[in-house]
């Protein structure tokens, strides 16, 4: 049987149903921790130092943090992460029955919710390709049911959760989180164990971590599939700097109807989720990832020149479903080529970057829209997205991916890919 028509393993549904809890809660915390924060303050420097604190472990620890997932059953290590994750939101709930709730205690607690985020995020990603065999179809088909379930739980139900929980009491959403948590973390402790890689010479960790960054930058391939995110992150932030200001000021949107013009945004990556494995079968996965860089940007172009809410609800629903698609292709991709001892290393490296691109996007769109006008930020992202389909199409075209695929498919009918490792490690051949 071919890889499009074969099952996903028993073990997925579990996996699948721990994220989904997971990103309910998330959705939750998400819309409920800077109301939370609101109750407590008025300083926008406060509540902006409450959501960068979750942001920072990934441009503090992504790389050191992949390389010690590497080192770690990856299973044990999502529902420790869960669980410890579970036990921190006790500790604000606590507070905030107590009313001894403060800003610097919800920055900790954001921070340490990000770091957790981290361990189980890249154990995640390093797990799925050994449950799946590192097929790349299976691969497309239960990455694009993750996004599209993590879509729909913190797009869509978690966030109005979160915000009726809170009417409820401060502690309320905290405490929802911490259950969606445990759940997943007992979920994940069903999961089926997972062969290890073949340990490695005992290096330190500091050595690792740079071993992992250094395979994704001398590998053109793996480069390409780290830039679409980050180049992309610039020019998304960039739009959502100024996207609010834009609704108001040039299309007369309320705060009622914005929020359905990001609803529109999050429908589109849903589509984009569930269409991704059609595309990448139909065009390959090379062609597919530079033609959702080309939609990304004509989409932003149609956004800056909408004429009205209803333009502007399409193009931000195009846009979506480009980036859902990118989203589903991308880590497939990235699961499928690179060797189990290094998946985490790669995984976060990838990560970090993007994450590290996000607040120069922020600054260049409130730049230009200060210098120029509210307009010239999305014509400036429109652009950096457009000049991105000419990068990917040089650094992750068809060509290139099938090669890459080959180089880690099976040795004399293998069904681990672990033994394909060394083969993988003369990917600079593909520069």
């Amino acid at each position: 049987m071919t890889s499009d028509v074969r099952k996903l393993p028993t073990g997925f549904g579990r996996l699948w149903t721990a994220q989904t809890v997971s990103s309910l809660g998330d959705g939750v915390s998400h819309a409920a921790l800077p109301l939370i924060a609101l109750t407590l303050t008025r300083d926008p420097m406060a509540l902006a130092v409450v959501t960068a604190a979750g942001t920072l472990p990934w441009l503090l620890f992504g790389v050191l943090g992949g390389a010690l997932v590497d080192r770690w059953d990856h299973r044990r290590t999502m529902w420790v992460a869960d669980t410890a994750r579970a036990l921190l939101l006790a500790i604000p709930a606590a507070a905030a029955a107590l009313d001894v709730l403060s800003i610097p205690l919800l920055a900790i607690v954001a921070f340490l919710l990000g770091l957790g985020g981290l361990f189980f995020d890249t154990a995640a990603t390093a797990y799925l390709p050994g449950l799946l065999r590192r097929d790349p179809a299976l691969l497309e088909r239960a990455n694009s049911r993750l996004r599209g379930a993590q879509t729909a739980m913190s797009g869509f139900a978690g966030p109005p959760a979160g915000s009726a929980l809170l009417a409820l009491g401060r502690a309320v959403p905290l405490l929802a989180d911490a259950v969606s948590f445990m759940l997943s973390a007992l979920l994940v402790r069903t999961l089926p164990a997972m062969p290890r890689p073949a340990p490695e010479v005992r290096e330190s960790l500091l050595r690792q971590a740079r071993a992992g960054a250094s395979y994704v930058f001398r590998d053109r391939l793996l480069l390409g599939l780290a830039l679409r995110p980050a180049v992309g992150n610039i020019a998304f932030l960039a739009v959502e700097t100024v996207l609010a200001l834009f609704a108001h000021d040039r299309l007369g949107i309320d705060a009622h109807g914005f929020g359905l013009l990001l609803t529109a945004e999050a429908t589109g990556g849903l589509l984009g989720a569930g269409i991704a494995s059609f595309l990448g079968r139909h065009l390959g996965t090379g062609t597919a990832l530079t033609c959702t860089a080309a939609v990304e940007g004509l989409a932003i172009l149609g956004l800056a020149a909408a004429p009205d809410p209803y333009a502007a609800g399409l193009a931000l629903a195009v846009c979506g479903a480009g980036m859902g698609a990118t989203m589903v292709l991308g880590p497939s991709l990235r699961q499928a080529i690179v060797p189990a001892r290094l998946i985490g290393r790669v995984a976060s490296t990838s990560r970090m970057l993007a994450m590290c691109a996000a607040p120069f996007g922020a600054f260049l769109g409130g730049w230009l829209a200060t210098a120029y006008d509210i307009r010239t930020p999305l014509y400036a992202a429109a652009g950096l997205l457009l000049a991105m389909t000419a990068v990917t199409a040089s650094m992750t075209g068809n060509r290139r991916v099938e090669a890459a695929l080959r180089a880690a498919a099976p040795v004399d009918g293998e069904d681990h890919p672990a033994a394909k490792d060394q083969v993988r490690e003369s990917a600079p051949e593909l520069l």
